[in-house]
């Protein structure tokens, strides 16, 4: 096995981790925060190595919409990336970005090179964080500086250029552009800090002797820590994984995978149903009772009421859909699609069962759980539904009643599915597409574009961002791409989320930093004059 630096940090931190990981390569939905650590993290290093438009250009790149949390943290990085680029500016020398460290048994990415004059070199590793002490005690350097030696470098200094962050939120006292104001101020006041480290080769032989631990590793125990919540394998590591089968080692035909997944949304009576209705052999779990025009048979998602004697018992909603669900699951029936019409109120009919079964009245009487809890069973039964060898078909309202207040203070309005949005970020990476019905001039439409407003994409990769709202067409488009796989994500370097984590994890965990940002690559540090704008 080739090592490197995070895979074993991990499994020092949690073998568990480092198994489910590295050997069983499991993956999880993302869920990227405005803040994310490895978008954030790898914004910064390309711009240290390129400029801010290529740095804001990934940050916002990384989210299908665009909202005042990533218009604050773009503000962040353009104000961090100005100081990271002055104090670099005071290092003499020859730079080398991401130099690639790679032997049969260890591989690393060293943040910068510096050729010096007497071709001596120093070395750097970036880090934005506040916690200086827990990085100082870190192998890292000390591996680079003794493989780049063995390369032929002469290693004179080692380093980490630690870029601070700021967590203050913003208060209910003051609007955006009072806290973007007191924003600019904070980061005003921060200094980028570098601090160097003496070369320790025990250090070095510590590394080894955790690689030979791997190598003779049988088992691979949890060990559960109040950094767990921030794992993105704790629900694999709480609920086991007991369930999932490892299939053939023989290679699937991509050519012969006809399942569809789609998510659309629209306003109103824009024909979103009347598409669904279009797939073949569709049953339609219906909230909204908008079966008058369709023939498709159906199953009410509705609270079902019945009276025994002076006794009124009724069932749920939510209960019914998960009934549902269960019955497809047996695929005791010839149907071949499953159109869910409307996903937001089955969201809501979540709530309401969760509510009744947690004896609250609303998720804030339990604000520490009462979100997670909700959430985590709207989706965990979602997954049931989309994991079904059924195509699928999730319709959604559009909701327009929000805003994103750009860094200029001008207003765009924001068009996405009428859900919650973290869970609406989950769903778009269970779902192969995301498309928007529009209705232009009597003429019915559907976008796949992606925008700095409009929510959309998917795992497919459409050449074509607009088409007639008519199945046959859709079909010819979506398989002409289906084989082409998922769209390719822009990398910087292949650092992962385990990796991220391990680095990361000890940072502001009891800090959420309500931040903001702006939809267009162009910040200023300058904060504007106040001026009454329209929307637009």
């Amino acid at each position: 096995m080739q090592f490197s630096h995070s895979r074993v940090s991990i499994f020092e931190k949690c073998p568990y981790q480092f198994k489910l990981h590295y050997l069983d390569q499991l993956n999880v939905l993302p869920d990227p925060a405005a803040n994310d650590a490895l978008i954030v993290g790898n914004a910064l290093h390309l711009g240290a190595e390129k400029d801010e438009l290529a740095m804001l250009d990934f940050y916002f790149s990384q989210f299908p919409l665009i909202d005042d949390q990533q218009i604050n943290e773009g503000i962040k990085l353009t104000a961090m990336l100005k100081k990271l680029k002055t104090h670099l500016g005071g290092i003499p020398g020859k730079f080398k970005h991401e130099y690639k460290l790679e032997r049969p048994e260890f591989v690393g990415f060293v943040d910068l090179m510096v050729t010096n004059p007497d071709r001596s070199v120093d070395v750097y590793d970036f880090k934005h964080s506040n916690h200086i002490k827990n990085y100082l005690e870190s192998k890292q350097l000390h591996l680079y500086k003794f493989y780049l030696e063995r390369e032929g470098y002469n290693v004179k200094r080692m380093g980490f250029i630690f870029i601070p962050k700021t967590s203050i939120r913003q208060k209910k006292t003051e609007d955006l552009y009072q806290f973007r104001k007191r924003l600019i101020e904070t980061l005003t006041g921060m200094e980028i800090q570098v601090e160097y480290v003496e070369y320790d080769f025990q250090k070095v032989k510590e590394f080894w002797e955790s690689c030979e631990g791997i190598n003779g590793a049988t088992e691979y125990p949890k060990n559960p820590t109040n950094l767990c919540d921030w794992c993105s394998y704790q629900k694999f590591c709480q609920e086991g994984i007991d369930y999932m089968l490892l299939p053939s080692s023989d290679r699937r035909q991509i050519d012969a995978v006809s399942k569809k997944v789609i998510w659309i949304y629209g306003a109103p009576f824009t024909g979103k149903t009347y598409f669904a209705n279009k797939f073949p052999n569709p049953l339609m779990l219906n909230t909204d009772g908008n079966v008058r025009f369709v023939d498709a048979p159906f199953i009410a998602i509705k609270n079902e009421v019945t009276v025994e004697g002076r006794l009124t018992k009724t069932k749920l909603a939510w209960e019914i859909f998960k009934e549902s669900i269960a019955e497809l699951e047996k695929k005791q029936n010839d149907f071949e699609t499953i159109i869910l019409d409307l996903l937001e109120d089955t969201y809501e009919h979540c709530r309401l069962y969760m509510y009744e079964k947690l004896g609250i009245e609303h998720e804030s009487d339990n604000s520490f759980k009462a979100w997670d809890m909700v959430r985590t069973e709207f989706l965990s039964t979602l997954k049931r539904l989309i994991n079904m060898d059924y195509n699928i078909v999730l319709i959604s309202h559009e909701d327009m009643s929000k805003d994103v207040t750009k860094r200029t203070g001008d207003k765009i309005t924001r068009i996405a599915p009428n859900i919650q949005e973290k869970a609406a970020n989950k769903i778009a990476g269970m779902v192969d597409i995301v498309a928007r019905v529009i209705n232009e001039d009597d003429e019915r439409f559907l976008t796949f574009k992606t925008s700095e407003v409009e929510f959309g994409g998917g795992r497919l990769t459409l050449l074509t961002k607009k088409i007639p709202l008519d199945y046959e067409v859709f079909v010819k488009i979506y398989e002409s791409v289906q084989n082409e796989g998922p769209a390719s994500k822009r990398e910087r370097k292949p650092k992962d989320t385990a990796e991220v984590a391990t680095l990361q994890e000890t940072e502001d965990t009891t800090q959420g930093d309500a931040t903001t940002g702006d939809p267009k690559p162009e910040i200023e540090t300058e904060l504007p004059k106040r001026t009454r704008r329209t929307r637009q």
